[in-house]
This record gives structure tokens, C-alpha cells and sequence, in this order.
């Protein structure tokens, strides 16, 4: 007996592993076979799943008991921006908070369901969060429709009261739980009472009073639905719907507009008989400027607000915060001696009362840039920037004329031509060395550079290419989007540069072919820190051969060393601008003068302005010029 279990022993132990190896083999579901072997059981898949929602019940259940609504935050006290000159010296003080609180009984029930509407249907019916809301305007962003908001208005009111603007987890974190809280201790009428006391409309306005008068020019309490429904569509974003920045702007404007009212009547705010009375888009007037900057302060803080968009990526509504110091290059000293010419010939060689029909509704341009690093050091914007608010300095509108030929030639020389050539009777483009020209009749290139000319510098284009024209002249430093269409007239000055980038573009001759783009802003800083953006500077880069630039910059110079040119367009009887564009050491200036009405419009005649002392328009940009250089008039 013990013989045979002795040699039941070793069947047993194989028996015993076999087993074991199975059961590895089934791991990790035993019995299982194929895809199913890999599948966690419904008791452990529920029972992980259940244990991961009581773990995250448990942490928001801590994350509630340890946020409190905090105390209002610095956003309700805002402080100004400041402007310094070159120098270091204070230049303007801007940006104290364009806001007045109103009650809720002030703002018509039509505004609040139209910010309702836009922003948050759900608003009355919420707990102060919405996941749903959050779904839907990613549902609608994916599908590239019209919007309500993500967040409710319980939690942009939080966001704009209690926290920061920034974009981090644990803002959005705090942000959700307080929404929660401030939604059981608040009334849904308070919290939209601080909700449209507190956002922000553009314009510097901060809440719907400010915004009612920023664009309307009336208190809140007078707003019809339509008008509303234009300052609801601003809360998706100022800077890309306010219809007075652009075209686009406009277009979006006037879209967002349509779908609000429409969202009022589906979510039964309004009827389909009072939206269909509501046809025409709310116009609001232009954009004007703060009182407080007054004079040219205006037109320089615009400038230096536009640079500092563009090299640090700031918003117009970061900027609105407040509390940045900003650097600028401007002079000061240059920049009264540039008004005081502007002044003087003006209120000397014209004469409105005398002259109501050609001495009025005259506007003036002027900038001065150093060609050696594209510095802004002067410019000049208009009588008043709370009166007149288009910037004439930066404004593109008015034709450049005669001044742009500079760049025709550039271009003809880039490809071999010799300045010294001439058209002869037959359109043919003559050496210089030919026994048969030039002569008054068959100007030289350089010649009809700065002495009329302009059927030969329309052949010239023509012949360059007027896209080679074009591209040249943008490589010098004018921008691609001021330049006109490319026809017949092109070289002769249908685009309408701004000064500052003509005084900028005439610098690349002077720097001999090296281009810098105008800035007018060397430091920006918040909070003893420095916002980048600013530390350093692209490199000039070369636009032009060195004789090329050398060779326009000789045609354009006169006896005295100065290289300039000037510039008009129309003909004789009905001259529309005037330029005189040039520099002389390391200061590159251009001014234009030109009548267009307070309201906009076509430009007016200036053949007849300043009678004729005048010289038909033309002497007034080369007189400032002149003035403010402290040289002979040329």
C-alpha cells in the first residue's frame, strides 16, 4: 500500500503544476477565453467607478469648506496708466475707471434680457453654474455658429468682483465653487446688477452706464432694446465688436446684433412682432477720446497704446486695468517746436473768415522718426484729440502724390535702369549720354523725380512692374494695406500712407538702404516688473542695395544738404493733398496737409487755399516742414 501512494506522489505533483500553470495562463479573468480574458468584470469596473466619484465628491467636498468668498478685488479700484517722454519726465496721466454704479431699476428690462439672451438664457433658473451652458457654446464653437458664453453670468460676475483675469486651473477652480456659494447669499437681481456694473464694453467703459454713454451719448436707464441688444453683443469681446474699429469689426457687430434679438424672442424675452421693428442696425457715434487728453496728448498715448498692442500682446481692456508705466520715445521739445510750426503757418497763410470757401476745415499731419533705429521722436495729430479724433499722424486716407515716386525710381534702379535716362517723343526709355535729350520737354529720371514728371513716372512704373513698384516701396518700410490698387496712376501716388511710416520709409534712404520699423515705446512696467516685449528690438534689415538708396538719396537732395520731396495729387484745378516728406541729419520728417469736414468724408479741393500766397496748396507742408527743422524754406 505504501509502495503504490509512493507512486501516486509525483502524478500528484504534476497534476498540482499543471493547475498552477493554468491559472497563469487565465490571468487576469480565470475561465475566460479571447477579448473577455482582458475585460475588468462589471463588480470591479462599478466598484472603481464608484470609488473614483466618492474620492472626487470628497476633495470638492474639501475644496468647498475651504474657499470663502473673498473681499472685492483690486479691479474695483483701478489705477491710471502713465506716460513718460523720452526724457523720463511725466507726459500724461490716463486710465482712471470709466464707471458709474447704477441699480438695477436703471438699466430697462430690455438690456438686461438681451445680455440674458446673449450670455446665459438659463440665467433665473441656474444654480449659479452650468454645465450644460459649457457644452452647448462648445458645441456651438465646434459647428462655427453664434454663442452664449461657457461661463454664467454668476461666475463672469465672480470672476470680474472677487478674482484675477488670469487662465489657470485653480482660478477656474475657486471661480466654480465661489459661483456656487455667491448664488445661495446673493439674489439673482444683485448678482446681475454686478455683473453689469462691472463688465467691461471697450471704449475705456467699464459697466452699462459708462458703455450706454461711451457709444450712445445717453444714460443707460434710455436704451432701447435694439441699442441694448449692440452693447450685449460687446461682451463677447470689445476689441473684435465694436463697429467703429473696422469694417470686420462692423460686420461682426451687426451679426451678433440680429442673433441676440433673435435669441430674445426664442427664449420668449421678446415678441416677433417688436423684433420685427427692430430692422436697422443702432449706429453708434464714433469713438471719441477722454477729456483728459486733450491737445496732442491724445494723439500720442494712441500711438504708443497701438505699439505696445502689437509688441507685447496686451488687449485694449488689459491696458484699461491701469496701472502700467510706459516709456516712450517721444521729445518733448521736438514735439512743441513741430505744434508751434504747425500754428503758425496755419493762423498765417490762412484765412477763414476771409477765405470761408478754401481756408476751412483744414487738417494737418506731421511725424518725425529717427532713421537710424525707426524712433517716433515727434508727431503731430490734429488740433485736439478730444475735438478731432481721427489721428493724422497715423491715419491712412490722404494720397501720397509726388512723394512716392522716390520709390518708382528705387525700383527701376534695383533692375539697372540709369537715373540719368529719359523718355524720348516716342516712349522709349534714352541713355543719359544720347546727343538728342534730355531736355525741358525729356526730363532725365532723376530730374522728374522732384520736378514734376509725372508722365514719366507713370511709363517708369509701368515698365518696372507696378507689383515690383509696390513691393519696394514696402520693403522701405509703407505698409502692405495703405497701398492702392495697381493701376495706370499707382506710381504716382495713389496710396495713403501715414506719416510716421512715410517719415519712416524716406529714413531707409538715409540709413543707405537699411529699414527700421517706427516704435515709440521702450519700456512698459506693472508692478515693479517689466513687461516683455520690449527688451530688444528686430535688426534693421536691408531693403535696398546701398547705391541704390545712395543714388535716390542724391536726386532728392538740394544745395543746402537736405533730401526731401514733395508731393500732390490732382491736377491743377482740383489739387486734393499736399506732402513734403525729407530728412536732414538723423531726423526724417513728413507732413501733409489736406481739408476733409469734422464728419468725414471725400477730401476738398486745395487749390485755392491761402489765396495766393497759397501757391495753389502746395507751399503749406514744405513751409511746416521748414519751420520745424529750423532751416531755409525750400
Amino acid at each position: 500500500m505504501s509502495k503504490n501512494r509512493h507512486k501516486l506522489r509525483p502524478r500528484r505533483r504534476r497534476t498540482e503544476e499543471a493547475a498552477a500553470r493554468k491559472r497563469f495562463i487565465d490571468y487576469p479573468r480565470q475561465g475566460r477565453r479571447g477579448v473577455r480574458r482582458w475585460l475588468p468584470s462589471w463588480r470591479l469596473t462599478g466598484g472603481t467607478l464608484l470609488l473614483g466619484l466618492g474620492g472626487v465628491a470628497g476633495l470638492f467636498a474639501c475644496v468647498y469648506a475651504s474657499v470663502d468668498i473673498p473681499d472685492e478685488n483690486a479691479a474695483a479700484r483701478q489705477e491710471a496708466n502713465t506716460y513718460y517722454w523720452s526724457d523720463g519726465s511725466r507726459m500724461a496721466s490716463v486710465g482712471e475707471v470709466n464707471r458709474t454704479i447704477v441699480r438695477l431699476s436703471d438699466v430697462p428690462e430690455s438690456t438686461q434680457n438681451a445680455v440674458i439672451a446673449a450670455e446665459n438664457e438659463s440665467f433665473y433658473r441656474d444654480r449659479g453654474v452650468s454645465f450644460k451652458g459649457i457644452l452647448r457654446a462648445f458645441a456651438s464653437t465646434a459647428g462655427g455658429e453664434e454663442t452664449q458664453g461657457g461661463s454664467t453670468i454668476t461666475q463672469q460676475y465672480v470672476k470680474n468682483t472677487y478674482l484675477s483675469q488670469e487662465q489657470t486651473a485653480t482660478r477656474k477652480v475657486k471661480e466654480f465653487v465661489i459661483s456656487l456659494k455667491v448664488d445661495r447669499t446673493k439674489s439673482k437681481q444683485e448678482v446681475l446688477q454686478g455683473y453689469l456694473n462691472t463688465s467691461w464694453f471697450g471704449r475705456g467703459a467699464y459697466g452699462i452706464e459708462a458703455a450706454a454713454q461711451a457709444y450712445y451719448g445717453i444714460p443707460a436707464k434710455k436704451l432701447d432694446p435694439s441699442q441694448g441688444a449692440m452693447l450685449a453683443a460687446l461682451l463677447k469681446g470689445a476689441e473684435l465688436y465694436d463697429p467703429s474699429v473696422s469694417r470686420s469689426n462692423h460686420a461682426r457687430a451687426e451679426d451678433r446684433w440680429k442673433w441676440i434679438l433673435d435669441r430674445e424672442v426664442k427664449t420668449g424675452r421678446m415678441s416677433q412682432a417688436e423684433r420685427d421693428t427692430y430692422r436697422t442696425f443702432p449706429e453708434p457715434r464714433k469713438q471719441s477720446v477722454s477729456t483728459g487728453l486733450g491737445g496732442q496728448a491724445g494723439y500720442l498715448v494712441d500711438v504708443a497704446n497701438k505699439d505696445i498692442r502689437q509688441r507685447a500682446m496686451l488687449t485694449e481692456q488689459d491696458l484699461a486695468h491701469g496701472g502700467y508705466r510706459i516709456h516712450t520715445t517721444f521729445d518733448k521739445s521736438r514735439m512743441e517746436r513741430l505744434k508751434k510750426a504747425v500754428d503758425g503757418v496755419l493762423a498765417k497763410d490762412t484765412d477763414p473768415r476771409k477765405r470761408p470757401d478754401s481756408d476751412t476745415d483744414v487738417q494737418v499731419g506731421a511725424a518725425s522718426v529717427r532713421p537710424s533705429d525707426g524712433a517716433v521722436l515727434a508727431l503731430y495729430g490734429g488740433p485736439d484729440a478730444t475735438k478731432h479724433f481721427a489721428n493724422n499722424a497715423d491715419t491712412s486716407g490722404v494720397p501720397a502724390g509726388s512723394a512716392f515716386k522716390p520709390f518708382v525710381l528705387a525700383a527701376a534702379l534695383q533692375d539697372g535702369v540709369d537715373p540719368g535716362s529719359y523718355y524720348d517723343d516716342s516712349g522709349k526709355l534714352q541713355p543719359a549720354g544720347d546727343s538728342s535729350g534730355p531736355d525741358e520737354n525729356h526730363p532725365t529720371l532723376r530730374q522728374a523725380l522732384t520736378s514734376g514728371g509725372n508722365a514719366t513716372y507713370v511709363r517708369l512704373g509701368r515698365e518696372v512692374g507696378l507689383k515690383k513698384v509696390r513691393d519696394t516701396a514696402v520693403r522701405a518700410g509703407l505698409l502692405k494695406s495703405s497701398m492702392a490698387e495697381l493701376e495706370q496712376s499707382f506710381p504716382i501716388g495713389t496710396s495713403t500712407p501715414s506719416a510716421i511710416r512715410m517719415a519712416a520709409a524716406y529714413g531707409t534712404f538715409a540709413e543707405r538702404g537699411l529699414q527700421n520699423d517706427p516704435y515709440s515705446v521702450t519700456k512698459v512696467v506693472k508692478d515693479d516688473a517689466s513687461v516683455g516685449g520690449f527688451e530688444s528690438r528686430a535688426k534693421a534689415r536691408r531693403a535696398l542695395d546701398k547705391d541704390v538708396a545712395d543714388e535716390v538719396a542724391r536726386a532728392l537732395r538740394d544745395p543746402g544738404g537736405r533730401s526731401w520731396s514733395a508731393g500732390r495729387t490732382g491736377d491743377q484745378d482740383r489739387l486734393n493733398s499736399a506732402w513734403f516728406t525729407g530728412w536732414s541729419g538723423n531726423l526724417s520728417t513728413a507732413v501733409t496737409v489736406f481739408r476733409t469736414k469734422p464728419e468725414g468724408g471725400p477730401l476738398l479741393p486745395m487749390s485755392d487755399l491761402g489765396g495766393e500766397e497759397g501757391q495753389r496748396g502746395n507751399a503749406f507742408p514744405a513751409r511746416i516742414w521748414a519751420d520745424y527743422m529750423g532751416t531755409a524754406r525750400p
